[in-house]
């Protein structure tokens, strides 16, 4: 029985007991930890694990060797820093926004 609350995900028992963060820009890259759980927080899944000093670190699932390689990471081999379809939504977000702060003698936001 699942408590109310309580994370399932079907994959979890199959996740390895050691993690090895593949994220280029981590200070822990390319190391290995022991995997001590899984969760959800804020719509994102992480993985805990303890580094040297014991201390607990929270790890973004997709940062790890267990998520798929993200083919725009791949391809993009550090030279873009934006994908194409977050810029896009950016433009719609200062556009609504610019919409809001247009009317009622607000200052207009320039994009």
């Amino acid at each position: 029985m699942i408590k109310k609350g309580r994370l399932y995900t079907p994959f979890v028992d199959h996740l390895k007991q050691k993690i090895r963060i593949t994220h280029p820009f981590h200070p822990f890259y390319n190391q290995e930890f022991d995997l001590v759980a899984y969760r959800k927080s804020w719509r994102r899944e992480y993985v805990d694990c303890h580094d040297q000093h014991q201390q607990l670190l929270s790890i973004p699932l997709d940062w790890i060797d267990v998520a798929e390689t993200d083919p725009f990471v791949v391809l993009a081999s550090g030279r873009a820093y934006f994908r194409l379809e977050d810029l896009f939504a950016l433009v719609k977000q200062i556009e609504r926004l610019n919409g809001r702060f247009s009317g009622g003698g607000q200052m207009a936001l320039r994009a």
